[in-house]
Parts: structure tokens; C-alpha cells; sequence
């Protein structure tokens, strides 16, 4: 077996990749913001990986910021929607030529307008037929800006991502005192009002914001779980528009999805992957009475595995038994798991995280945390 690395202090670059080394030195740009007043922020020299955006400082949180974690129910749906919308928008805007800000130009009191206003209107003290022919299925609009510098100095917006969260089932409750009621939407009724909400969206864009008038606009569709899903949805369809335009020419297919294992889906959508995340499981459970089991969630793209990450709580009695454990774990990944997609396992008790184990893409070695 490999030599093993305890790690203390970069668990956080273990997660995000490796830094692409660039010169060292911070540099400062002149940028204008939403209300057109100048002022001088730092670019980071260096960047995560080739898939991560180098981000303005200071820090600028979206002027919709809070609004999401009130209208999307699952908080595994909010942080995919948020990582897969900047995902997405890499092919449209290179991380090796823009620069990434959370949305400075949708306020809150917008976003929420257009949430109301686009879905269907129904009244208090309708009735349960009313409710599920007429379901809300907007639930968010998530703004990304993408910047470059220029000659000068400068740093200029030069494109906008939207995210469009829509739901795969409407949660309603009637004024009957009845629990609260289910119905599911197909992903096509979906898509059917997603277009007609984009388009409405762009208009008032072009009409409104004059200093966005020319500048293109990247649209995903994301289409959430349901609100006690351990997995997140996934985004389902792209498109873009040109800057002066306010056309939606059609919708590009977007091949992500997340697969909860072990489950029905995994076992018909990939079943050589459950097996293996479930031979993982049996070898733990082999060893160690005190195993209860465990979560596995593997992202896709186009079919392929890209990331696998797997939960396991287990009951421990002395941090003895937690550096053992992980020394076993650790084995059993370079043993069963081939390296040409990340892997993440963390191993939890009932109290916190123990431990983590990742190892990217293309790797070999293991990378290893066990918490104080």
C-alpha cells in the first residue's frame, strides 16, 4: 500500500483541485459597478483549477443574495445550482479570459417579482383541482456575471448567466387543514414553461437595463429534485443569446444527472457503479460492527462518471479507531476504485466529520484529513 498523508490545514484545496501557478503578485483593476461608480478591486494571480474562475476582491455578494434559500426547499439543490450554473457558463465564458462575480444587476425585490409574476396566480382558499392544474414551477432566478480586463486596466462585464430553477414536483396545501399535497410535473410541461418564463425574462431585460443592453446572456434550466431528495437535481437544458438580441432560438440538451446508490435508478442507469460502491460497502461491513452504512452519489456527464462521493457514518469510540478506519478506507480506494473520475469519501460519526479521502481525477495518490 502507498504511504499514507495526514493533512491539517488545505483540506479546502483537496476539494477544489490543484492551484494553476501564475505569477505572484496580486493585481489591482478599475471596475465600474451596477450604479456606474468606479473603484479599484485585486485579481488573485492565482487560480484553482483550469475549471475555476478567478474571482474580483473585495468580495461582492449578489444583490439578490438570501433569496434562493427561500425559495429552493433541498440545500443540495442550491449549491449544485449555483457550482453547475458556473460549470455551464465555462463554455461561454473561458476561465482563462473572464473573471467571475455573483450577479450585481437582479435586486432582490426583482428576482421575487418575477417569481411571483411568472408563475400562475392562485388564489387563497382555491381548491386542490385548482392548485394542481395551475403549479408554480419557478422557484428561482440565479444571476452569474463574467468579466474581462482590458488594455487600460479596466474590468468590464462582458456576459451574464441565468439560472432558471424549476421544479420536478409542486408542494401545495388547500385551506382544508389537509396535509400538504404533491404533483408531479413532467420534465416537458416543464421545458414548456421554462421558455415562455426566459423569454419574458430576456424582454424585460432589453427593455429595462439599458447598461445590458448588448451584452450576451447564457440561460441554463435547472430542474430540481424533490424537497427530501439526498441527491441534487441537475441542469437540463442551455441556450444562449446574443448581445443586442432578445431571440431564444431553441434549447441545447444539457447530459447531467446525479445518481443516488445505492437505488432503483442507479442499479437500471448504471449498474456496474452500485455494484462497486455497494462491494465497498460489504467490505466495510465485513470489518467493522460498528458500520451502519452508507450514501454513495455519483455526477455524470454525457453517461461518464465524473465525481463519485460517498458518505459513511459509522460510531466510534477513540481517535485510535478513526486513524484505523481511514487507513482501511484508504486502501480499499486505491484498491477497488479506478482513478479516471474524482472520488470523495467522508467518514462521519454522529457528532461531526472524522475524516476525508480524495483523490482527483487521473491521480494517484490518496489525499487524506482526519479532523482534530
Amino acid at each position: 500500500m502507498k504511504k499514507w498523508m495526514l493533512s491539517i490545514s488545505v483540506v479546502a484545496l483537496f476539494l477544489s483541485g490543484c492551484v494553476q501557478q501564475q505569477p505572484s503578485s496580486e493585481e489591482e483593476v478599475v471596475q465600474e459597478d451596477a450604479s456606474s461608480q468606479e473603484e479599484t478591486s485585486i485579481v488573485p494571480s492565482n487560480r484553482l483549477s483550469g475549471e475555476n474562475y478567478r474571482m474580483i476582491l473585495p468580495y461582492q455578494p449578489s444583490e439578490a443574495r438570501g433569496v434562493i434559500t427561500r425559495q429552493m426547499a433541498n440545500r443540495v439543490d442550491i449549491d449544485e445550482m449555483e457550482e453547475g450554473l458556473r460549470r455551464l457558463s465555462t463554455d461561454s465564458y473561458s476561465p482563462e479570459d473572464y473573471y467571475f462575480q455573483e450577479g450585481q444587476y437582479f435586486t432582490e425585490d426583482r428576482v421575487n417579482n418575477w417569481i411571483d409574476d411568472l408563475n400562475p396566480e392562485v388564489n387563497l382558499g382555491a381548491d386542490e383541482e385548482t392548485f394542481r392544474e395551475n403549479p408554480r414551477y419557478l422557484s428561482h432566478v440565479l444571476e452569474q456575471n463574467y468579466l474581462t480586463q482590458t488594455e487600460d486596466g479596466n474590468v468590464n462585464l462582458e456576459g451574464i448567466s441565468i439560472g432558471l430553477a424549476m421544479k420536478s414536483v409542486y408542494q401545495f396545501q388547500t385551506d382544508t387543514g389537509e396535509p400538504y399535497q404533491y404533483e408531479d410535473i413532467s420534465e416537458s410541461a416543464m421545458m414548456e414553461q421554462a421558455t415562455e418564463i426566459a423569454q419574458d425574462i430576456v424582454n424585460d431585460i432589453r427593455e429595462n437595463d439599458e447598461e445590458l443592453s448588448d451584452i450576451p446572456i447564457m440561460i441554463g434550466i435547472y430542474r430540481e429534485e424533490e424537497q427530501a431528495s439526498p441527491v441534487p437535481g441537475n441542469f437540463v437544458a442551455k441556450t444562449n443569446v446574443d448581445g443586442g438580441s432578445s431571440s431564444i432560438d431553441g434549447w441545447e440538451d444539457v447530459e447531467e444527472e446525479n445518481i443516488l446508490f445505492p437505488s432503483d435508478e442507479g442499479q437500471e442507469k448504471y449498474y456496474d457503479d452500485q455494484e462497486l460502491v455497494t462491494s465497498f460497502g460489504n467490505e466495510i461491513r465485513d470489518f467493522f460492527p460498528n458500520y451502519v452504512g452508507m450514501v454513495g452519489e455519483g455526477f455524470y456527464i454525457d453517461e461518464e462518471l465524473q465525481k463519485l462521493r460517498i458518505d459513511v457514518p459509522i460510531e466510534f469510540y477513540g481517535k485510535g479507531e478513526v486513524i484505523g478506519f481511514t487507513q482501511y478506507v484508504y486502501g480499499l480506494i486505491e484498491d477497488m476504485f479506478p482513478n479516471y473520475y474524482d472520488i470523495e469519501v467522508n467518514i462521519t460519526s454522529s457528532q461531526k466529520t472524522e475524516s476525508l479521502l480524495y483523490r482527483n481525477a487521473g491521480e494517484d495518490e490518496i489525499q487524506v484529513h482526519i479532523y482534530d
